[in-house]
């Protein structure tokens, strides 16, 4: 009777490790998504910005305004 419970226990264990073990893989699988996500964003809102400036504003005389190309 006591091997059963040393074979729970161990199986237990060993669900456990494994759960371990897949939870670090995906903390560092979120961190790259997240980093992947933060440089997307930066390089979105520099773009923005250049287009911001590129595009006359609509209260802008018209001597001011750059034609389009």
């Amino acid at each position: 009777m006591s091997w059963m419970l040393v074979a729970a226990v161990l199986l237990a264990t060993a669900g456990l490790l494994v759960l371990g073990v897949l939870a670090i893989r995906l903390w560092l699988d979120v961190r790259a998504l997240a980093k992947g996500v933060d440089r997307a964003s930066r390089a979105l809102a520099a773009a923005a910005e250049d287009l911001a400036d590129a595009v006359p504003a609509a209260n802008a005389p018209a001597a001011e305004r750059v034609p389009a190309a």
